[in-house]
C-alpha cells in the first residue's frame, strides 16, 4: 500500500455528530426546468455566502461536527497505516503513524506542523480557514447546462489524473466559491448522504513528512445545504436546537476538506504509472472503508428528490468535479460573464427583501458555443454538424512549440465536445457489426 499517496479527506454527511436516523420525505428543492437565471443565482450565492459567514464564527455545533469528523478520519487512517508498509519506510510504524495520518489529512489541507493535540483544535483551525474563504473568495455560479457538462467530464477521470493539476495554469483565481444550481446528493463511504451545494477553494502550501517536503496545493472545502433534500429526523432536531440556542447552523454547512496537489507532479508520468497510482489510491480507500464499517449505515431513501445520487466509494468525487470545472474554464470551453444588474421595480423589490440586486464580482459560468469544425477532406466546404455533446477524456498529446523548435508532452481534456444546446451523451461505447 502506498503511504504517502491518497486524496484524503473526510466527509461527514448528514448524521455525524448527531447520530443515525431515518430520512423523512421532503419536497425537492432543486430548480425546475427553465427557472434558473444568472441574476437570481448570483443574488442567492451572495446571500448564502454572507449568511453562512455570519453564522459560522464561534458556532459550537459546526465545531462539534468537524471535530467528530476529524477524530474519525485520523483514527481510521492510523489504524490502516499500522497494517501498511509504513515500517518499510520508517522502521517504527507505531511511533510514526500519527504524524503520517496528520500529514495525509491536515498537512494536505495546508496546516503547518506541529500538529494539533486534539480534534477540537483541528476543527477550530478549519473553521478559521473557512471563514477566510467566505470573506475573500470570488463567487462563481454555474448554469445547469455547464454543471451537467462538468459532472459528465468528472466521471471520465481517474484518481491519478488529479495530480496533473497545475494550479497556476488551470485555476483562474486563487480563492473561489462555486455555488451549484442544485445540490448534488453524494453517497459517502459509510452510507451517509451529503447534499453538496457549494465548493470553495484556496491556494495553500502542503506539508508532508514522507518525505519531508512542501508542495503547492489547493484546499477544497465542501459545503452542504442545511435545508436541502437530505433531512434525517435528528438533523432537523439539531437545526432547530441550534436555532433555539441562538447559534443557528449556516445555510452552507461545512462538510469536509480536501487537499489536492497543484504542482503538476504527475503530468509527465507514463500511462502505466498513472494506472498503478490510481489502483493504489483505490486500495487505500477500500482499506479506509473497511476501517469505518463500525459507523456505516444503510443508504436511506430521501423522498421525492429527483436529482439522482453520486456513489463516492473512493472519496474522490470532490477532486474530480473541481478538476473538471477548473480545466473546462481554463481551456476556454466555457464562457464567464457577469449577470445583468437589476433596475427599476425589480431592484426595489430586491432591496425591500434585504437582497442585493447583483454583485459585479459574481461570475456566471456558461457553456460556450464551440466554433464549427470543417471536415478534413481537401476542397470540401461542408461543416461537420454535431447533434449532441459528449465528454472527452484526458489524453496526452505531443504539442509542437515553434519558439523552442521541439515537441513537448502536454495533457488535454477533459472537455465537452459538441453544440452547447445539444443533449449530453454519457455512457459506454458500443460498436455495431453489420453485414
Amino acid at each position: 500500500m502506498a503511504v504517502g499517496y491518497g486524496f484524503d479527506i473526510g466527509r461527514s454527511g448528514r448524521g455525524v455528530g448527531v447520530g443515525k436516523a431515518s430520512r423523512g420525505k421532503r419536497e425537492r428543492s432543486r430548480d425546475k426546468a427553465g427557472q434558473w437565471t444568472a441574476s437570481g443565482a448570483a443574488r442567492t450565492a451572495q446571500r448564502l455566502r454572507a449568511r453562512s459567514l455570519e453564522c459560522l464564527t464561534g458556532n459550537p455545533w459546526v465545531q462539534m461536527m468537524l471535530a467528530s469528523n476529524m477524530n474519525n478520519v485520523i483514527s481510521e487512517l492510523r489504524g490502516v497505516l499500522l497494517h501498511s508498509d509504513l515500517s518499510d519506510v520508517a522502521g517504527d510504524p507505531a511511533g510514526l503513524e500519527r504524524d503520517a495520518a496528520m500529514s495525509m489529512t491536515l498537512g494536505k489541507q495546508g496546516f503547518r506542523p506541529p500538529w494539533p493535540r486534539a480534534p477540537q483544535e483541528a476543527a477550530a483551525w478549519q473553521i478559521r480557514q473557512i471563514g477566510k474563504l467566505l470573506r475573500q473568495a470570488e463567487v462563481f455560479v454555474i448554469s445547469p447546462a455547464a454543471h451537467a457538462a462538468v459532472m459528465a467530464a468528472a466521471a471520465t477521470l481517474e484518481p491519478a489524473d488529479l495530480s496533473t493539476l497545475d494550479r497556476d495554469r488551470d485555476i483562474i483565481v486563487p480563492t473561489g466559491l462555486l455555488v451549484l444550481p442544485e445540490p448534488v446528493v453524494i453517497v459517502n463511504r459509510t452510507g451517509s448522504l451529503s447534499d453538496t451545494a457549494a465548493f470553495g477553494w484556496q491556494f495553500v502550501t502542503q506539508h508532508q513528512i514522507l518525505p519531508t517536503a512542501q508542495y503547492a496545493g489547493v484546499r477544497v472545502t465542501t459545503l452542504m445545504d442545511r435545508d436541502g433534500p437530505v433531512q434525517p429526523a435528528e438533523w432537523r432536531l439539531a437545526v432547530s436546537q441550534a436555532r433555539a440556542a441562538g447559534t443557528p447552523l449556516p445555510p452552507l454547512v461545512p462538510d469536509g476538506m480536501y487537499g489536492m496537489r497543484g504542482d503538476a507532479c504527475l503530468a509527465e508520468e507514463s500511462t502505466e504509472t498513472m494506472a498503478d497510482l490510481s489502483e493504489r489510491h483505490r486500495r487505500l480507500q477500500k482499506a479506509l472503508t473497511q476501517a469505518s464499517q463500525w459507523r456505516s449505515e444503510p443508504v436511506p431513501e430521501i423522498g421525492e428528490w429527483g436529482g439522482g445520487r453520486v456513489e463516492d466509494p473512493y472519496d474522490d468525487f470532490t477532486g474530480r468535479y473541481m478538476f473538471a470545472f477548473w480545466r473546462l474554464i481554463s481551456q476556454g470551453i466555457t464562457a464567464a460573464e457577469q449577470p445583468q444588474a437589476l433596475s427599476g421595480p425589480r431592484a426595489a423589490v430586491g432591496r425591500l427583501h434585504g437582497s442585493e440586486p447583483y454583485d459585479p464580482e459574481v461570475r456566471v459560468i456558461r457553456l460556450a458555443a464551440p466554433s464549427p469544425r470543417t471536415t478534413d477532406t481537401p476542397g470540401e466546404k461542408k461543416a461537420r454538424v454535431y447533434h449532441h455533446r459528449w465528454p472527452v477524456r484526458m489524453h496526452k498529446v505531443r504539442q509542437w512549440y515553434p519558439s523552442r523548435q521541439e515537441h513537448r508532452v502536454i495533457w488535454r481534456g477533459p472537455y465537452i465536445k459538441g453544440p452547447a444546446d445539444g443533449p449530453l451523451m454519457v455512457g459506454e461505447k458500443a460498436y455495431l457489426v453489420d453485414s
